[in-house]
């Protein structure tokens, strides 16, 4: 029996595709109890991946994920699936480290191919100045141990034939930073990974369920919110549930969602951009961004190339896709790669991002007792969600601030004591 209970033979495989017969769901679809030990609101990533650890290390399994959509249906499968650790600060550096070695072992942990793909990832530099950013990024990297160096057009066009490195063109390509660890992974299977091992521990996902208020009792505020209170629970469509503890694990909602509990977050809401092509040969074998051109592209193992760029200007709310966006999206791939003209864009979309003022996230507790926050993840919540999950739960097991989160908490904004990371994360990936 492998773990989390689940295991099939080659024969039974088989016979279920010949057969087309009943597939066990992957998660249960249980009724909601009156109370949990802790909610966390929003069924993704992160989300999930609190839920599994606070199961998993520490035995708390009395915890409901509530969503008011389908598990995976907003960031978490909106993103493009790059991971890597290449940050710029040191906090950064060994907050997102821990995470791509949860990424290397998943498959493993969860019992569930999650297509982890290390293809390196390539940060390019076609100004002076990006080049002396990617210097100090890979000395950063150098002594806390991540692989990264910055290497040459030369070596650039080694390991990305389809790269145009000629000093003629717009933008040249002066240099780059190399991580080999970097590559990319399915998002889906991951969300899927932490579901189901979730759901085998014990813990209830409640899908279709929005989250209305939070309720709070003790508080500055009306109704008992803000500092100084303590939270007694949420209010969903499905009902009321109490609880002492709520996460907010909502991403673009992060600010929305908190102020329910009378704690307002320094959190902005962006919507970012992606496309894909049609499928062809696999010839792009790294990850590939441009912070000057402010544009990021992989090619899946189906033959996809992905493409995104940093986040609108404007704050909005909204999911589609514009013309302007696939316009100046297309002039910039096309500057990096001339050979890919005749390819096809087939869609495009929006996912919404919670961005702070210095590019880092706000993890732990918030001066309302029970109430944490796992937000501010900007364009970079996908490679941080399985850390992010370790480290939350940590944190609400033992009511102290997890080590690795202890630079990202809400007090960073009064204390003046600000973890910038734009250096590393403007664009994103």
């Amino acid at each position: 029996m492998s773990r989390h209970g689940y295991t099939y033979s080659a024969g039974k495989l088989l016979r279920h595709g010949l057969t087309r017969g009943a597939w066990p769901r992957m998660w249960n679809r249980p009724e909601r109890r009156d109370s949990y030990d802790v909610i966390i609101i929003g069924g993704g990533l992160h989300g999930l991946a609190t839920a599994y650890y606070l199961a998993q290390n520490h035995g708390i399994t009395n915890v409901a994920v509530v969503d008011k959509g389908y598990l995976g249906g907003g960031g978490s499968g909106r993103n493009t699936g790059i991971v890597r650790s290449n940050y710029l600060t040191p906090e950064g550096v060994a907050f997102y480290d821990r995470s791509l070695h949860l990424y290397n072992t998943m498959a493993a942990d969860l019992n569930l191919n999650v297509m982890l793909s290390r293809r390196g990832h390539l940060t390019l530099a076609h100004t002076d100045s990006a080049l002396r950013t990617m210097n100090w990024r890979a000395e950063v990297n150098k002594l806390l141990d991540i692989d990264s160096a910055v290497i040459g057009p030369a070596e650039v066009k080694r390991l990305t034939p389809s790269l145009d490195v000629s000093p003629n063109t717009r933008y040249p390509i002066l240099g780059a930073l190399y991580h080999p660890p970097g590559g990319i992974v399915r998002h889906d299977a991951v969300v899927w990974g932490y579901a189901r091992a979730a759901d085998h521990l014990g813990v209830h996902l409640l899908q279709e369920t929005e989250v209305l208020d939070i309720t709070c009792d003790g508080g500055d505020g009306p109704d008992g919110k803000g500092p100084g209170g303590k939270v007694t629970g949420v209010r969903t469509s499905r009902g009321d549930i109490s609880s002492p503890v709520v996460v907010n694990c909502t991403a673009g909602w992060a600010s929305l969602i908190s102020n329910m509990a009378g704690v307002p977050l320094a959190i902005t809401t962006h919507p970012l951009q992606a496309a894909v092509t049609e499928p062809c040969k696999v010839f792009l074998p790294t990850v590939v961004v441009s912070g000057s051109l402010h544009v990021y592209v992989s090619q899946t193992d189906r033959g996809e190339l992905v493409f995104g760029a940093s986040v609108d200007p404007v704050g909005t709310y909204r999911v589609n896709g514009t013309l302007e966006f696939t316009e100046e999206l297309a002039g910039h791939v096309l500057e990096l790669m001339p050979g890919i003209s005749k390819m096809r864009l087939m869609r495009q979309w929006s996912g919404l991002c919670d961005m702070t003022p210095d590019y880092s996230p706000i993890m732990g507790h918030t001066p309302v007792e029970g109430y944490l926050v796992d937000v501010g993840w900007g364009t970079y919540g996908f490679k941080a969600g399985p850390v992010a999950g370790e480290t939350m739960a940590e944190t609400i097991a033992t009511g102290r601030t997890a080590e690795l989160i202890a630079a990202f908490t809400i007090d960073r904004f009064t204390d003046g004591d600000l973890v910038g990371e734009k250096g590393a994360a403007a664009v994103g990936h």
